[in-house]
């Protein structure tokens, strides 16, 4: 019995990013370019919500972009409501048609991201610290373009298939307009 839940606890962890494919949102308007929404900095504000629905954390991020060869370089800076300052710098690569692999210092591996029409689905796992400790946890990454400038961004955190939460961040682009 013990093998079986220990079997099945395994199969939940690898396959906690969902069920939903991003083709399903292919017909979607506007379209997604990750390089284009990027190329203005971005102002985005979040929330980090507990399984129940409490709001444990809230938090501003500034995020600043290049492009070095075919990679775009997302430079992100958060403030959180606590005043603690979390910086994360991804670095995202093309792999092929609505394809992205990305790297940060704090993501184990590889995240996997696909695009189509208005969405973008990011899969990864990350050093999560809490407390003093740090948790590898999994990420099922949501984001969808709702107007050229401003993005909305639902994210389930997960540990062994069970949600621990849920974080939900509304991008804008400074400047508005076309670069």
């Amino acid at each position: 019995m013990t093998r079986l839940m220990v079997g099945l606890l395994l199969m939940m962890s690898l396959t906690s990013c969902g069920n939903v494919n991003v083709d399903r949102y292919a017909d979607q308007q506007p379209q997604l370019d990750l390089v284009r929404f990027f190329s203005q900095p971005i102002k985005a504000w979040g929330i980090y919500q507990k399984r129940s629905g409490e709001v444990i954390k809230r938090f501003e991020v500034e995020i600043l972009s290049h492009r070095e060869g075919e990679q775009l370089i997302l430079d992100e800076r958060f403030l959180y409501s606590d005043g603690s300052r979390q910086r994360r710098v991804w670095t995202l690569t093309p792999d092929g048609p609505g394809l992205w692999r990305g790297r940060a210092d704090d993501v184990i591996g590889e995240a996997r991201g696909e695009v189509a029409g208005n969405a973008l689905r990011w899969c990864y796992r990350l050093n999560l610290p809490v407390d003093g400790s740090t948790y590898e946890v999994t990420f099922d990454d949501w984001m969808y373009l709702m107007d050229e400038d401003t993005m909305i961004n639902r994210s389930s955190m997960s540990k062994f298939g069970v949600e621990l939460g849920q974080v939900t961040l509304f991008f804008r682009r400074q400047g508005g307009g076309a670069p």
